[in-house]
């Protein structure tokens, strides 16, 4: 079988460089807007993206002086977003950490029937004492910990999903009988973090079970996506520890029992477009000069789990740094970073410039076909079976990706020219899985 790339737009307000909001262009006050959101879906649907995706966290991430917060809870948009798309898969960001499996099974299949069998679960542990402190917590789970809960979490929800099987509803007019009690079942769930008796009080999703997508590159965010995910969020600065990262996650999914073509690995690229170089330079330069040193310093201090007055902007990071075993919180995200600045040797600065476009994940900044260049590189290569693509301002990141990107790699045959399928599974190829009850009942 012939592969071919698969797009995710990860949409955030105005773009993913956090000083987008202050170009003229853009609208500071789109975070709120609900057409924004349902405009940036009809866009990457025109462009034939498999979905799109919002992130969240039970908790304000950033500090509202630096760039546009208090997001709308993603469900709500995307269910909103449903109503005026057709194809384009639709996942949100939800935490094991600080809900239950009951409310978010429900949750996600409502969605997934409301949509036609487009919803996807980006599946998160949730870092940060802040959001813990939001729960009636005064510490942190450790990271092993909360990676436990969210396997539990996980078998739970798809007990859930299969709590009712697909011929479930009769709607037997004459007979006077709507559904087959025979056929809904409770889930008698015990075990270390959850008691759950069930039934869901949902039929089952039009997809089986909604797109299960990991986002997070540390042992145990690996382990948990070898055995449910379906799409993998990753991020990774150089080819070389891009396909280290896909080759080993394809073999621990084997290892796993299941198929490596069932886990797509999406890295995150911001690409910053223009029709020249020195065009798409200069659109970089302009957002970088917006960035404000002293937000961004206090946001990689934090990140970084340093005191702000410990970095110098024009010296590189400190060499006593906390090392990665030491950090319960984000730890892919702290390696990555770290590696960055020492790879490079940049300066706090430099570094604070580099991490303003995407918190990590790859920039890259070119024309139309450089991008598309980049993109072919790394998906030949056994680096990525797609991306996430972060634009840098919305809509015009997005727009012009669209425009003028999607075609090239369209006319290389390396991305679909219409839909095959109208589910979200059918857009990442993959199969509607099977009631579990199914072989019990047979």
């Amino acid at each position: 079988m012939t592969r071919s790339l698969h797009f995710n737009a990860f949409l955030m307000t105005t773009g993913h460089h956090e000083s987008s909001w202050r170009l003229e262009r853009s609208n500071a006050l789109a975070g709120t807007d609900i057409k924004h959101y349902q405009r940036l879906a009809q866009i990457a649907e025109q462009g034939k993206f498999d979905s799109i995706f919002f992130a969240d966290s039970p908790q304000l991430v950033a500090d509202v002086g630096r760039r546009p917060s208090g997001n709308l809870e993603p469900l709500q948009i995307l269910t909103a977003v449903s109503t005026v798309t057709e194809k384009i898969g639709l996942v949100a960001t939800a935490t094991t950490s600080y809900n239950e499996p009951f409310n978010l099974a429900r949750a996600f299949a409502s969605l997934d029937h409301i949509s036609g069998g487009r919803a996807g679960w980006n599946i998160v542990t949730t870092a940060g004492l802040d959001a813990a402190q939001n729960f009636n917590l005064d510490t942190l789970p450790n990271h092993g910990d909360r990676y436990a809960r969210a396997a539990e979490f996980v078998d739970v929800a798809q007990k859930l999903w299969d709590s009712w099987d697909d011929d479930a509803i009769v709607a037997d007019k004459d007979a006077g009988v709507w559904g087959d009690n025979n056929r809904v079942r409770t889930v008698d769930h015990r075990g270390e973090y959850f008691s759950v008796r069930g039934p869901l009080n949902v039929p089952r999703p039009i997809q089986g079970y909604p797109l299960l997508v990991q986002a997070g590159s540390s042992e145990d965010g690996k382990v948990l996506a070898s055995k449910y995910a379906e799409a993998v969020f990753t991020a990774q600065q150089t080819i070389e520890d891009a396909r280290e990262f896909y080759l080993d996650l394809k073999r621990r999914t084997i290892e796993a029992g299941r198929d490596p073509d069932h886990i797509k690995i999406l890295p995150g690229i911001v690409p910053v477009i223009g029709s020249t170089e020195s065009e798409a330079r200069a659109l970089e330069a302009e957002l970088d000069r917006l960035i404000v040193p002293e937000y961004a310093l206090q946001q990689l201090a934090k990140t970084l789990k340093v005191d702000p007055s410990s970095l110098a902007l024009d010296q590189q990071l400190p060499a006593d740094l906390l090392a990665e075993d030491a950090i319960e919180e984000a730890k892919s995200r702290y390696t990555l970073i770290v590696e960055l600045a020492r790879r490079e040797s940049l300066t706090v600065r430099e570094l604070i410039g580099r991490l303003g476009g995407g918190r990590g994940h790859r920039t890259f900044t070119g024309t139309p076909l450089q991008v598309a260049d980049a993109i072919e590189e790394w998906f030949l290569g056994d680096a990525a079976d797609g991306f996430n693509i972060m634009p840098p301002a919305l809509p015009s990141g997005l727009e012009v990706f669209v425009d003028e990107v999607v075609p090239i790699l369209q006319a290389r045959g390396l991305f679909r020219t219409e839909y095959a399928g109208s589910t979200l599974r059918e857009h990442y190829g993959l199969p509607r899985p099977a009631n579990r009850n199914a072989a019990v009942l047979a």
